[in-house]
């Protein structure tokens, strides 16, 4: 156990918040969102998307089964979503000391002070959601002894940093797909590898428009989509061709803003377990999991490109697809781990798409 010092939660409208630290003892500053899930801690601090934001966990209780191991299948984490975790700081309501899993190898404490992660618990996280709620996503920091100043991670192109340097090989399917890698979750190479693809990740800024594969994936990752600028322009060569485009989250709006659409930030943002969204020309509801904070205008749209999911929440486009040829996209993450995964199908659409064209 730490020493537990006491740490102050700053937001740039002057709100404070003191709890107690239980992560390494050093003030952070970033951009902060809150998450609605009740479980899946290890997945979203190691989601690329979260990097240079604190997080805040609205469930009540945190850490009560620990970290898993971390084991690896196909050169990937088996229950991380990347190699690290990439969140600035995590802030919770209470902490559970003792932990009791299965698989468990560690604390979550244990886990936050070897990768140098700030973390306080004892803030009444429903008041601070509240805040946010009505305030809109703010800055903030975590102050554990010297101050410092607030930080922007909008300023920034965080795609780069988080994206990988150099080309990398997974598996040896039937179908050849181009992963652009903007700041890829785990599970969703996972989900290609289980469909029988060979998976080629490539840096955010690689020019695929001339390879040869089956199908370009394009993946989700952190920050504001106009900002990769050199990402947008190698989607848009890509646009020109036949080969099927699938898109999540980033991707999604990347693809947009290449087919000529544009893209705005939302006001908080979606970073839950539970958003409901609807098909164009279905009633079904799916539930879904998200993590974003820019969304694609629907009346920016081309013509020959259409909405394919709505969130019925705020009526904010959920996905994309050309009305003629193989390209779409969701915001949300039908990969999600740990879940809902109601939207695993759409991997199996993308995987008919490729089979069509050969």
């Amino acid at each position: 156990m730490s020493s537990e010092r006491t740490a102050r939660i700053i937001l740039e409208d002057g709100s404070e918040f003191e709890g107690r630290s239980f992560g390494y003892e050093d003030s952070c500053a970033g951009e902060i969102v809150f998450n609605t899930a009740m479980t899946g801690y290890p997945e979203s601090l190691t989601d690329p998307s979260y990097s240079g934001q604190i997080l805040v966990s609205t469930y009540p209780l945190v850490g009560n089964y620990g970290v898993p191991a971390a084991d690896r299948k196909h050169d990937l984490h088996r229950f991380y979503e990347s190699e690290r975790i990439h969140v600035k700081g995590l802030i919770i309501s209470d902490y559970s000391f003792s932990y009791n899993h299965w698989n468990a190898e560690k604390s979550l404490q244990a886990w936050l002070l070897e990768n140098k992660v700030p973390a306080v618990y004892g803030i009444d996280t429903r008041r601070l959601t509240k805040i946010l709620r009505e305030n809109g996503t703010m800055l903030a920091k975590i102050v554990i002894g010297q101050d410092l100043p607030f930080y922007n991670p909008a300023t920034e192109n965080l795609v780069a940093s988080v994206s990988v340097q150099k080309a990398q090989t997974y598996g040896n399917g039937i179908h050849r797909v181009a992963l652009i890698d903007y700041g890829v979750k785990n599970n969703i190479i996972r989900c290609l590898l289980n469909r029988s693809c060979q998976v080629e990740r490539l840096p955010w800024d690689h020019d695929f428009s001339s390879g040869d594969y089956d199908g370009i994936f394009l993946t989700n990752g952190p920050g504001d989509p106009k900002v990769c600028e050199s990402a947008i322009q190698n989607i848009r060569n890509g646009l020109l061709q036949e080969t099927p485009v699938f898109g999540i989250c980033l991707g999604s709006q990347l693809m947009a803003l290449a087919a000529g659409a544009d893209t705005y930030k939302l006001k908080y943002g979606h970073r839950s377990h539970n958003q409901p969204v609807q098909r164009r020309g279905g009633s079904t509801c799916y539930i879904t999991s998200q993590n974003h904070g820019y969304a694609v205008d629907a009346d920016s749209l081309p013509p020959d490109w259409e909405v394919l999911y709505t969130n019925l929440n705020d009526g904010s486009v959920e996905g994309i697809r050309h009305r003629s040829k193989p390209f779409f996209a969701t915001q949300f993450h039908p990969e999600a781990s740990g879940g809902p995964t109601d939207t695993a199908f759409l991997f199996d659409e993308f995987i008919q798409l490729m089979e069509a064209r050969k």
